[in-house]
């Protein structure tokens, strides 16, 4: 078992002074605003003493380990051995389980140290293989009709495909490119003053790699090759570590749909931005993991990026105490060197875990790589217009040279495919989510949950930032998501263009091409708007890196939705997303206040699923038996909800509001109004 991590925890003396200085260092009235670190300042000043970190390396190395090294954070020693020095050192034992008909390794029971150590060392990193997975969806490969100016779906892609709305797009698919993003989102003012991402650095964390022709493909095809980016995959070592495997492209037609959308699409919000793939194989019994490899290797490295986008995803409820506590400490250090880090919420409604059979029945919880209050978690959007029957108001009926359509603007709402899409039930005639869900499941359409995930936190405490703005919750919770940005939509109606070594891409799309999804799109998107304010900040001779994104975030929509305690202001109404462009043309923030991120839940085999509201019963979710023979078993199916008896806005989980909410936080925004209030307030007397 090769690089495994054992996390190391500091004194609450330093871990408090880290929390000052963190929040001051996003204060623009303190001395120490965006005074940044380097790894080893902040392994000096809030990692564990190097005494302990001896009598650590000491007693790992008595137990037969080998020690690889000791991270300039002084809070990660990379370490190897057997499984059997495992169980002897740990007093546990390592076994193969069955999970959701999957095969998988863990440790029987919890580890114990020596109680010399107990006070410095968190756990063990890399003990079981139930890593984060990627958030985005199975691409859909379209065609192009140049008569008709629409693409044509000729593969189904995943999840319900029989959920037919009267729509323009029933039978065909919008395919929406760069132009399209940069229109809805505002970036294309920003692009037209020379505002590109100019000398800022991108790094998507990934477990494997792509073909390099695909970026090119991309960029040359949608105009922005003129704006000079550059894309490079490395494979990130800090010094004196090799724990960073090169997972290669063995086929020159194959390539990985997470790591290239990505790529691609940071690059269409910020396409002067210098862009890497930092991408690390995920082997078995290599404990450090792909992306928890490559950010652990980034951040504590001598070339680290301005910006960091990771779009994967593990439910708090399955992530051991360990991991958990790495994935929190990597993401706090990235903020005290100034790195925004961007996490992809989930794709699959108020739990992140849900597309997956049993995992089904866990219940609401939240992206363990995104619940730290030192990064900003973006959840999914979908545009209304199909569900408006509103198409002509915000789209050209035909392509421009760059093969977008998009006019300006368009009012948004959660994304949701499955029958809790309440705006897309009403929309069909239904009077409610649970009416349409009833039909559904009559009419025999299998149950799905892809959706934008939010919901609070059950490890991490609520930042002060987060308490700032109107209708936060009234919890003790880090909640999630911060913002959202496009990701879906329903019935897969509408997707982004991809460019791949499968279906690549041509000039006026002679060949067939492939679209997808998830917030595996939404957070690189916001990443590369963040690059553009980082350019637009030291254009001015400002501190080029901002860390952390939320607390300004959160501290610019107070300004627009109100804070916390008293009356919403008028602007709350002006910025709301239904308002479309006309409306919130001012505003810096679209407030996303129609329909929810509820989807449909099970109960089979006796299981107890809490937060689900059941609506009735299926016949044919397959399982598997004591025997190893698949079985028919009847579960139940719902709507999740915080309450089993009903199922309204108040319970449902989770529903869209004015001001914050757990459907899609502070909503998407307008990035040249951005712009002009974090200038502002980065200039705060």
């Amino acid at each position: 078992m090769n690089h495994l991590q054992l996390v190391l925890k500091r004194s609450p003396l330093r871990q408090a002074a880290l929390d000052t200085l963190i929040a001051e260092q996003h204060d623009p009235h303190s001395g120490k605003f965006h005074q940044w670190l380097t790894p080893q300042q902040f392994g000096e000043a809030f990692g564990v003493l190097d005494a302990d970190i001896a009598a650590a390396s000491a007693w790992l190395t008595s137990q037969g380990f080998t020690v690889n090294g000791v991270y300039p954070n002084k809070m990660q020693i990379d370490f190897s051995g057997t499984a059997g020095q495992i169980g002897h050192a740990f007093h546990t034992r390592e076994k193969y389980y069955t999970v959701a008909q999957a095969g998988h390794f863990a440790n029987e029971t919890d580890i114990s140290v020596p109680a010399a150590l107990q006070d410095v060392v968190v756990g063990v990193h890399g003990l079981n293989d139930f890593r984060p997975v990627a958030l985005h969806l199975t691409p859909r490969t379209v065609k192009f009709d140049a008569k008709t100016q629409a693409f044509h779906p000729i593969e189904a892609g995943k999840g319900a495909t029989s959920q037919a709305i009267n729509s323009p797009f029933t039978n065909n698919v919008r395919a929406l490119v760069p132009y399209d993003m940069a229109k809805i989102y505002g970036v294309d003012t920003l692009h037209a003053k020379g505002i590109t991402g100019k000398n800022v650095t991108i790094a998507v964390l990934e477990e494997a790699s792509m073909q390099p022709s695909d970026w090119t493909s991309f960029v040359n095809l949608f105009g922005l090759r003129r704006y000079g980016g550059s894309f490079h995959q490395i494979q990130p070592q800090a010094a004196g570590f090799t724990n960073c495997s090169n997972p290669a492209v063995g086929n020159p037609a194959q390539d990985d749909g997470e790591t290239l959308m990505d790529a691609e699409w940071a690059t269409a919000m910020a396409p002067s931005a210098h862009v890497v793939v930092a991408s690390c194989g995920n082997f078995d019994f290599d404990g450090l993991g792909g992306i928890v490899a490559a950010a652990t290797n980034l951040i504590n490295g001598t070339q680290r990026p301005d910006v960091i986008s990771a779009s994967y995803g593990l439910g708090e409820d399955i992530v051991d105490k360990a991991s958990k506590s790495e994935f929190d400490l990597l993401w706090a250090q990235a903020d005290a060197e100034g790195i925004s880090v961007f996490v992809s919420s989930g794709d699959s409604g108020s739990s992140p875990d849900f597309n997956g059979s049993v995992i089904e029945r866990l219940g609401v919880s939240a992206n363990a790589l995104a619940t730290s209050p030192n990064d900003t978690a973006v959840g999914g959007t979908d545009i209304a217009d199909e569900l408006d029957h509103t198409t002509a108001k915000y789209f050209a009926a035909r392509f421009n040279a760059q093969y977008g359509s998009a006019l300006s603007y368009v009012p948004e709402i959660p994304w949701n495919w499955s029958c809790g899409n309440e705006v897309a039930a009403k929309s069909m005639g239904f009077s409610s989510a649970v009416a349409f869900c009833k039909q559904q499941l009559a009419e025999g359409v299998y149950p799905t949950s892809e959706a934008g995930s939010g919901g609070p936190s059950s490890v991490d405490i609520k930042p002060a930032w987060q308490r700032l703005v109107y209708h936060a919750a009234k919890d003790q919770s880090r909640d999630l998501p911060d913002v959202a940005l496009y990701a879906g939509s329903f019935n897969n109606a509408t997707a982004a263009i991809v460019c791949d070594a499968k279906n690549p891409c041509t000039s006026g799309f002679l060949a067939p091409v492939d679209t997808d999804g998830g917030t595996s799109l939404s957070s690189p998107l916001f990443a590369g708007i963040q690059a553009l304010m980082d350019q637009a900040l030291a254009d001015k001779h400002l501190p080029k890196d901002q860390g952390n994104a939320a607390p300004t975030l959160y501290a610019l929509a107070a300004e627009e939705y109100g804070g916390a305690a008293g009356n919403a202001p008028a602007s709350l109404a002006a910025c709301n997303a239904n308002n479309g462009t006309h409306g919130t043309s001012g505003c810096a923030f679209h407030n996303i206040t129609r329909g929810s991120n509820s989807t449909q839940c099970v109960e089979a085999a006796g299981e107890t699923t809490p937060d689900c509201y059941f609506y009735g019963t299926m016949p044919d979710f397959i399982t598997l038996g004591s025997n190893d023979q698949l079985q028919y078993v009847t579960v139940r199916i719902g709507l999740t909800s915080t309450s089993s008896t009903q199922y309204t806005a108040a319970t449902q989980a989770y529903a869209a509001r004015p001001g914050w909410s757990f459907a899609t936080g502070l909503g998407s925004v307008n990035a040249g109004n951005l712009l002009t209030a974090w200038e502002k307030f980065v200039n705060a007397p």
